[in-house]
């Protein structure tokens, strides 16, 4: 019996280290590219790796968003298409004004749209460029201003930006956005000199800050690459501390840029091999860049680089589409589903399927509830078979309990024999635990990463199933002028959450072991103020879930015929 109870500790435990204990994973270093050699005029010669800081640091000064609009108006042309809107900064070549249409700050339909870049100087800065450096010809600067042979860059209407260097080389910059979110992106040069140029072109994404949500060993924010078939999770502190010529690495066949917990802004050169890293800059600025190897351009000779360029949403439909037939190459990995990817996905096009076919997320939770539920029934009966078992032989336990008081030794033999006797194995209510607790940990992943969820609402109070629960009685549900601290701000769904786990713990078999009946009684509890700050559809499920379990339990319990007879045994005394 003791150790039955020690187990199930241990699991619920389990679930406290699972969901309330983060820490910071150790990153693999980076590798650098190795030097290569180009034949040049009959010669092999080497071609010059570029530096990791082949694009210098140019500190600007803080101004307000609308005033940096504003003065660089003339210098913009638009960017426009179904879900995103916004500008393109003509000098430098600077994706830096979009906002995203489908979303909103907050969950007042009049919040402003989604900002996702903004040029630099402004508060919250996220922008991304493409040049040239090096080699032996003038490239256009980060502050060169470039000729635009249209005004609005639309899916369907490509752009071409061009700029001349006055000793015979053209630079172009072809621009073609989709439906969604992904520019594609081509950078060319074209030599109408007498001899040979040697230049390189590069990428880059400067934000200012880190990001806004936590990153944390469930799920990642910050700098993200994935080259050569490895994905690899760096955070700021790592890049503040390596430096400008740390966290260097070959990028292959793959991507980098910044990951937040919703919105992604990620590079894909199309070169094949690049030389990549993430900075750090001046002042709380960090840098995604890459550069290709340095090319030969022989008179008369054209050479193009291409890339894509993504900023939007998370939208694991839209991104699993992006890589299956669009060569975005593995970008759905940006969603940070972890080890138990198999198992998640599954479980997010279910809920994803439920709430486009009902239209509200709550219901779709709590059917999806329903479903997991159902699938865990037959398993359920067995564990709560095993709990009545446990139930109806209690009087007996607790006799034995009585007898042996001051031997434990004789009393566990006891037990034991009385176990054998009634043909109770008490760790068979354990095993269904296990197995529920990847399921709990699947779906919460999926309502925690779910860009779907975000700003959903369910019913009543319940407006945003992506955040916490807002009513608690602490300020008596708003009523009083002030906003408790986030420990203190129990909502009405984490209460309940308690309440159903309490109620849930009572039709459980009582613990022979005073202390760990006092740990059970406060279970309940703990849970309530460790969930409390978490997802309020999180909260709905677990509540939901507690539910159904009560009534599969009180069920199960009302037809157990050693139940029965133990009730009319009390009834007649």
């Amino acid at each position: 019996m003791e150790n039955s109870r020690n187990m199930i500790l241990a699991i619920v435990l389990s679930v406290v280290v699972l969901i309330g204990w983060g820490f910071i994973a150790e990153r693999i270093a980076p590798t650098a590219n190795e030097p290569s050699t180009e034949f040049v005029d009959g010669e092999q010669v080497p071609v010059e790796q570029p530096e990791s800081n082949v694009v210098p640091d140019t500190p600007v000064e803080r101004r307000e968003l609308a005033e940096v609009l504003s003065d660089s108006q003339g210098d913009r042309i638009v960017i426009e298409s179904p879900r995103i809107e916004g500008s393109m900064n003509l000098r430098g070549a600077r994706f830096d004004d979009l906002v995203l249409t489908d979303y909103r700050v907050t969950i007042d339909p009049d919040s402003p749209a989604q900002r996702l870049l903004a040029p630099a100087g402004v508060e919250g800065s996220n922008f991304a460029e493409f040049g040239w450096a090096g080699g032996d010809i003038e490239t256009p600067g980060r502050d060169a201003l470039w000729q635009a042979d249209a005004e609005r860059i639309t899916p369907g209407e490509p752009v071409t930006l061009r700029w001349r260097n006055g000793t015979g080389q053209l630079f172009a910059i072809v621009i073609e956005l989709d439906e969604n979110y992904r520019f594609q992106v081509s950078q060319r040069v074209s030599n109408f000199g007498d001899a040979p140029v040697s230049t390189q072109s590069y990428a880059l994404i400067q934000r200012t800050g880190e990001s806004p949500d936590p990153d944390n060993w469930l799920i990642h924010t910050g700098p993200t690459y994935y080259s050569a078939g490895d994905l690899d999770h760096i955070n700021f502190g790592d890049v503040r501390e390596e430096g400008t010529n740390g966290n260097r690495f070959a990028l292959t066949n793959g991507w980098l840029g910044f990951n937040d917990k919703y919105w992604l802004t990620a590079l894909f050169p199309q070169s094949g091999s690049a030389d990549a890293a993430f900075q750090p800059l001046s002042g709380d600025r960090y840098q995604a860049v890459y550069s290709n190897t340095a090319q030969v351009v022989q008179p008369g000779r054209a050479i193009t680089t291409r890339a894509d360029f993504f900023a939007g949403a998370k939208e694991v439909t839209l991104l699993e589409a992006y890589d299956e037939d669009d060569g975005l190459t593995q970008i759905d990995l940006s969603v940070d589903w972890g080890w138990f990817y198999f198992f998640e996905l599954p479980l997010f096009y279910v809920l994803h399927w439920l709430f486009m076919t009902i239209g509200n997320f709550g219901v779709a939770i709590i059917c999806l509830t329903i479903i997991v539920r159902g699938l865990m029934f037959p398993i359920a009966q067995k564990q709560f078979k095993s709990f009545a078992a446990m139930r109806a032989i209690q009087p007996k336990m607790k006799e034995l309990q009585e007898r042996h008081k001051d031997d434990k030794q004789k009393m566990q033999q006891e037990v034991l024999a009385l176990y054998q006797k009634e043909k109770v194995n008490p760790l068979a209510g354990c095993l269904p635990m296990f197995l529920q607790i990847p399921i709990f940990y699947a779906l919460y992943k999926v309502l925690m990463l779910s860009v779907e969820m975000r700003h959903e609402p369910f019913a009543l109070w319940l407006k945003d199933l992506s955040a916490p629960d807002p009513l608690t009685p602490v300020n008596l549900f708003g009523f009083l002028d002030f906003t408790p601290p986030t420990y203190l701000a129990i909502g009405i769904l984490p209460i309940l959450l308690g309440v159903t786990m309490w109620l849930q713990f009572k039709l459980n078999p009582a613990q022979m072991d005073p202390t760990q009946q006092k740990i059970f009684g406060i279970m309940p509890w703990v849970f309530m103020v460790i969930m409390a700050p978490f997802a309020a559809g999180l909260q709905l499920y677990w509540t939901t879930s507690n539910i159904l379990t009560i009534a599969q339990q009180k069920w199960l319990y009302s037809r157990d015929p050693r139940l029965k007879e133990q009730a009319k045994a009390v009834a007649a005394e």
